[in-house]
């Protein structure tokens, strides 16, 4: 009996192939560690053999886990780390490295693009600002700066579609990513006046088909099937970018409630559900993200943070390491339980904290390359525990801030991610964004969206409504409300974090110059 549905989710960091059964429950997870590399000028790059031979591990590593798992597998879909450029040649073979979405290289690019009144007709079309993490002013840098890494290459993947290929062989994207990238999200296609705007006429080649898993799948191929350990031909989809799938898999896809979600990781991903492709909200600074959902005229919008709990490990990392001085080790594990401690007897909006510790900068709800974290308003009598309280109300402001891109303040949040765990980030995100947080259980969010892509393929339900219900709203916890009087306080310090940044923005820039010397 085929039983079981297997999501793939290729993470930058670590790569986990995650069983569930036809309902949604999870049976079991397998997971390995990926790697990747920084240069001098930006760069950060992964290698796609290691990848591929990662992700086979964690499917051979999961039929360890369930018996009879080849036999049982009734489909796999595979979702990964989104934008960035991964080149491979006529026969398969990579070019080079793959470009990571925290690669910073072609900031300057950016730059020039979106001065120019064109980047507006872009932005109309795919609904999406643009950033140096994206694939097209990634191939405008290789183009004028390493264009023999050109010469042989025939596809520019993104990491899921390098994947989906060595599955199956087969040459795609999804429509999340194909759109946000290259094409016109109403009519989820590429456009050739958005190729025009990027100036990609001449590579308009190397951009492999849109297909869309809910409708398209095919079979494992007998390479993959032995180096997985699972069976040739058994239905293989491409799911949506990871952001979509954990969006999906975390409860944002409600045409109903159409509720808020956040994604509190490494980086801080901010969405809200439009309905309709006249109900997607552009702003006037021509930022933000547009993607498709897994389901017809139904989009999430986006505005991302590039850091999330990276600025929480900063923090605490600071306090790790005045202890290890001491002779004293504490992992960041370790110190997590004194987190609410250190917050509840800390005054609320004491200080600002601008959380853009990433060396890439921000890029939402503003794209900034220079942009750096910083504290505003430090006295003698603030202390560590007022400094971590105002990083997680830096967050919650940044939440805040990219909801506000977006259009009204949604009515309720989703949350998911790890930080998400915390009641302290919950209590504080609700207060600032003004609307209650519901958390979802689900403990692998990416990997169930892509199974649900798959359910749905493969004729398990008539849409992802029906999908959704089973999979997802069981495993949405219970509605946290916000303090009003803590919502009182922020709602008085927002306009000053937003002055911060924008105040600031010129003295970023000199910072970098200074840097360049």
């Amino acid at each position: 009996m085929k039983d079981i549905l297997i999501g793939i989710d290729a993470g930058t960091s670590v790569i986990k192939s995650v069983a569930f059964d036809l309902t949604g429950r999870q049976l079991a997870v397998a997971a390995i560690a990926n790697r990747y590399e920084t240069l001098p000028g930006g760069g950060a790059e992964q290698d796609l053999a290691q990848t591929w031979a990662g992700t086979a591990a964690t499917l051979r590593q999961l039929s360890d886990r369930i018996p009879n798992l080849a036999s049982r597998t009734a489909a796999i879909s595979v979702t990964g780390q989104g934008d960035g450029t991964w080149l491979i040649d006529k026969a398969g073979e990579p070019v080079g490295k793959g470009w990571l979405w925290l690669d910073a290289r072609a900031a300057g690019i950016v730059e020039e693009i979106r001065a120019r009144p064109d980047d507006r007709l872009r932005f109309e079309k795919t609904g999406s600002g643009l950033a140096a993490c994206q694939q097209g002013p990634q191939l405008i840098h290789i183009t004028r700066t390493m264009p023999g890494m050109l010469d042989g290459a025939t596809t520019a993947f993104h990491c899921q579609d390098w994947l989906y290929f060595r599955l199956t062989g087969e040459r795609a994207t999804d429509p999340s990513q194909g759109c946000f990238s290259y094409g016109d999200f109403r009519e989820r296609a590429y456009s050739d006046e958005v190729i025009g705007v990027l100036g990609l006429e001449n590579l308009r080649h190397l951009i492999p088909p849109i297909v869309d898993g809910v409708s398209h799948h095919v079979g494992l191929s007998h390479e993959a099937a032995a180096a997985t350990g699972l069976t040739a031909g058994t239905p293989v989809t491409l799911a949506y970018v990871d952001v979509v799938c954990t969006a999906l898999g975390a409860g944002l896809y409600d045409r109903k409630a159409r509720p808020g979600c956040s994604i509190v990781g490494s980086t801080g991903m901010h969405m809200r559900l439009a309905t309709a492709p006249d109900d997607v909200i552009l702003n006037a600074d021509a930022t933000g993200y547009t993607m498709c959902m897994p389901a017809p005229g139904v989009y999430a919008q986006m505005q991302s943070n590039m850091a999330a709990t990276l600025n929480i490990d900063w923090v605490l990392g600071l306090a790790a390491g005045v202890l290890s001085s001491q002779g004293i080790s504490r992992t960041l594990a370790e110190m997590i339980p004194l987190v609410d401690t250190w917050i509840a007897n800390a005054e609320p909006a004491g200080m600002i904290y601008q959380p853009y510790v990433s060396e890439a900068g921000e890029r939402g709800p503003f794209v900034d390359a220079n942009a750096r974290a910083g504290f505003v308003g430090i006295t003698s009598r603030h202390g560590y525990g007022d400094l971590l309280r105002s990083v997680f109300e830096g967050l919650s402001f940044a939440a805040r801030d990219c909801y506000a891109a977006m259009g009204p303040m949604p009515a309720e949040v989703r949350l998911t991610g790890g930080a998400g765990r915390s009641a302290a980030l919950r209590r504080i995100l609700s207060a600032a964004i003004g609307a209650p947080v519901r958390t979802s259980t689900r403990e692998e969010a990416g990997a169930a969206g892509a199974a649900m892509i798959a359910a749905v393929s493969i004729g398990l339900y008539d849409g992802m409504d029906a999908c959704a219900a089973e999979w997802v709203d069981p495993l949405l916890g219970t509605s946290e409300a916000p303090d009003a009087n803590l919502s009182a306080v922020y709602d008085r310090t927002y306009p000053v974090y937003a002055q911060a940044w924008q105040a600031l923005r010129p003295v970023w820039r000199s910072l970098q110059d200074i840097r360049k010397h």
